[in-house]
């Protein structure tokens, strides 16, 4: 007879907020074994395994949490590593209850939560750095083939991974001085730690991948070398170009976009200035402008850097926000406070140019709109003013648009983004594919790594004459 499974998951240990508002330090601590295997235990090991038609890069969700539960971990791990290279990034910060964990059968018992597979994938990534040393990877026959990836974020480094396991000699190239694009620079220490990141990058290395730091394409190496010398080309680089509402006083000393902020913050360390001679602006009252995750990993972050008020501002209300509801429920623990259906119109300045109020308007819900959320629309004299020393916007971001005018007979949509195939990922430059935020606009790390997935299947079909995309 089948057990029938506990209703909840099993709780993840975590800091006080009293505590970690004052620290940078991991606010999610990790399963022990116990919770891991407890947890585990609440599978049913369906045999229609729904979960996995929910992960972008189709994990056997079931086959590794079984062998949680039998504590075989090092065999776990085997199994997540064979689809997923960065599973101790995907474990911390993915959307998993939008994706795996919304399709698990157990979550559709009435009053029942579904499995936690987010939190055994941390585990069992956690599991397996700390204690299996030697780890090894099937060897595989070289093919004689260079692929080169511009862009170390998540699709970059999976298709650096997948193709370099596949027998390819891979070449990636990046401009900052640190691998791992928004992993680095975009998502904070406390919900994803650097080291982590560093962590699962030397595994990469480890496969005979060559990341190539301080190395932007189109200025330090030309898109023309890169097109004689390789065989093929990912791009990968992301959309982090900043995004501004461009309503009066965006000049003002004191407005920032996220992407300054957090980059900072996060890739430049400022949270540890003076140990690190990276200054950025420590407001007392502070407006953070967006509803999403950017929206919150600044919020958050401010508050830690000493913030006497942090006030989120969403022109729509608390049930259309897209950031995920676990980091809105931490931000609100932490003390962060919202003003839903509310949109700025112009930032106020004093007389030496620096920023010291948010002149906002309220809103009310219309229509829905192209994005399905009802439409956002103003009230009529409803003006108000919100004091603040200190505004970040994180409304979104746009393409590099040098970058890619580097790329002649690359075709981009009308936002700016890369027109691929939408099955091979392959682009309107032969030999040349693309695939992540650079394709699709700003979106989730693990749909970036399901594209870099996807797109390393079709480089080898292509480069193995399988298939062309350009024929």
């Amino acid at each position: 007879m089948a057990v029938k499974p506990t209703l909840k998951k099993t709780p993840m240990p975590e800091q006080e907020p009293q505590h970690r508002v004052k620290n940078f330090f991991e606010v999610a601590l990790g399963y022990s074994e116990e919770q891991a295997v407890t947890e585990a235990k609440r599978c049913l090991q369906c045999p229609a395994h729904p979960c996995v038609s929910g992960c972008p890069v189709g994990i056997d969700i079931p086959g590794f949490i079984k062998k949680i539960k039998e504590r075989d971990f090092k065999e776990s791990a085997r199994i997540l590593k064979k689809y997923n290279n960065l599973p101790a990034i995907c474990g911390r910060v993915c959307p998993q209850e939008v994706q795996c964990e919304e399709r698990c059968v157990v979550g559709k018992i009435p009053g029942s939560e579904p499995v936690a597979i987010g939190r055994l994938e941390r585990f069992i990534a956690d599991w397996e750095a700390d204690n299996v040393k030697e780890r090894t990877v099937d060897p595989t026959v070289p093919k004689g083939k260079k692929v080169a990836v511009v862009g170390s974020g998540p699709a970059g480094l999976t298709a650096a991974a997948d193709l370099a396991k596949m027998g390819y000699s891979v070449d990636v190239f990046e401009t900052l001085h640190k691998p791992g694009g928004v992993l680095v620079y975009g998502i904070p220490e406390f919900r994803l730690p650097k080291s982590i990141v560093e962590r699962e990058v030397k595994y990469i290395e480890s496969l005979s991948v060559k990341i190539h730091l301080n190395t932007p394409v189109g200025k330090s190496i030309s898109v023309d070398e890169l097109l004689k010398d390789y065989d093929a080309i990912f791009i990968g680089v992301g959309a982090g170009t900043p995004k501004f509402m461009k309503i009066p006083g965006t000049n003002l000393n004191g407005v920032y976009s996220a992407n300054e902020f957090l980059t900072r913050v996060n890739l430049m360390k400022a949270y540890l200035f003076p140990e690190y001679d990276t200054p950025v602006k420590k407001g007392n009252n502070i407006v953070v402008v967006g509803g999403g995750n950017v929206a919150m990993d600044a919020a958050r972050s401010a508050l830690r850097l000493g913030a006497k008020s942090v006030v989120v501002v969403y022109r729509r209300t608390e049930q259309e926000m897209p950031a995920r509801r676990e980091e809105y429920l931490h931000a609100v623990e932490e003390g962060i406070k919202f003003r839903w259906l509310t949109q700025p119109l112009s930032y106020i300045g004093d007389e030496k140019g620096k920023v010291i109020g948010v002149e906002c308007i309220s809103m009310e819900l219309g229509e829905p709109d192209e994005s399905g959320r009802r439409r956002p629309i103003p009230i009529e004299d409803s003006r108000f003013v919100i004091e603040a020393d200190m505004v970040v916007e994180a409304i979104g971001t746009d393409a590099n648009r040098f970058l890619l005018s580097q790329f002649k007979g690359l075709s981009l949509n009308k936002y700016g983004y890369i027109v691929v195939d939408s099955e091979t990922y392959a682009t309107t430059l032969r030999k040349v594919f693309a695939g992540g935020d650079i394709v699709t606009g700003a979106a989730t790390v693990i749909e970036a790594m399901g594209a870099g997935k996807k797109a390393a299947f079709w480089i080898d079909r292509f480069l193995s004459g399988e298939y062309d995309p350009w024929r």
